[in-house]
């Protein structure tokens, strides 16, 4: 800012000798340099803004209560670390006690083959595009560390929340993505947004998740810059959702609906604005 400021005045300064009939445009450099620092002081505090919303907003996801304690003998929690040359994998998961019920291997198969091949995580890493707030800087010291939250309905459906949090180099900060997994105990076997939601209602669901997503931009509170749900990106994230009682939640990655500095991850449905959009069979544990 101290070079480009004299540089231009410079302008101005010939501007003025070049062109003597503009003798009445002159600059007041003294008003200048204020405006110029009040802009910064402005750019400052939106920083400052950022970085506390941005903290608020990670804490929530972090300190957010799920139902560990309550499945401490059906669930086995477990870590995975590897450090490469350039990077660090850092993953907690959980595993089902085969104990209980032998079919629970199906789960955990899943859980090996997805989230504990090493290999096809480096290959991530080196071909993942960039987050919205990445540079696209050369891979150094990346880090990809993965927690979870679990969450239990009516001892029939467990419903689990991977949060990746990602550390890209030249990054202003870590961003997150999400995946999410919903396995029916009783059956063994995992459930999608077809086996919980009526086949074609994506429309209908993604309307009812923007108007609560613009119920939150419009109480002027942390979600000043977010967006609306395009269609694409509500496809791409259907099965981002976990049940929590009577809510069901879904999650979106950094810079879908809000920018990673403000707003929200996730969006909660109450379960009886749903009601038009569930499937309507005995094996639904929303209506079970």
């Amino acid at each position: 800012m101290r070079i480009l400021l004299p540089i231009l005045i410079l302008f101005v300064l010939l501007g003025c000798k070049n062109d003597q009939k503009k003798e009445e445009f002159k600059i007041d450099t003294d008003t200048y340099l204020e405006e110029i620092v009040d802009s910064l002081r402005v750019s400052d505090k939106n920083l400052e803004q950022q970085q506390k919303t941005l903290t608020i907003k990670r804490q929530e996801l972090i300190e957010k209560k799920d139902s560990k304690e309550e499945l401490e003998k059906l669930l086995i929690s477990k870590s995975f670390v590897k450090e490469g040359d350039w990077y660090t994998i850092d993953f907690k998961y959980p595993y089902l006690n085969e104990k209980i019920k032998p079919q629970f291997e199906n789960f955990n198969e899943y859980i090996t083959k997805s989230y504990l091949n090493a290999k096809g995580v480096e290959k991530e890493i080196l071909e993942e595009k960039r987050l919205c707030d990445s540079l696209g800087c050369p891979k150094q010291d990346e880090k990809r560390l993965v927690d979870y939250k679990i969450y239990n309905l009516n001892d029939r459906l467990i419903s689990v929340l991977f949060y990746k949090e990602n550390y890209y180099t030249g990054a202003a900060h870590a961003s997150y993505t999400f995946d999410c997994l919903n396995f029916d105990l009783v059956s063994a076997t995992f459930m999608e947004y077809e086996d919980i939601f009526n086949n074609g209602s994506e429309e209908e669901l993604r309307g009812i998740l923007n108007d609560l997503l613009k119920e939150k931009i419009n109480s002027g509170e942390m979600y000043y810059d977010c967006w609306a749900i395009s269609a694409d990106d509500f496809f791409n994230a259907k099965n981002n959702f976990v049940i929590n009682d009577d809510v069901v939640e879904f999650y979106f990655d950094d810079c879908v609906i809000c920018p990673s500095y403000t707003g929200t991850y996730s969006i909660q449905i109450p379960l009886k604005m749903l009601m038009p959009v569930l499937r309507n069979y005995k094996k639904n544990p929303l209506l079970g």
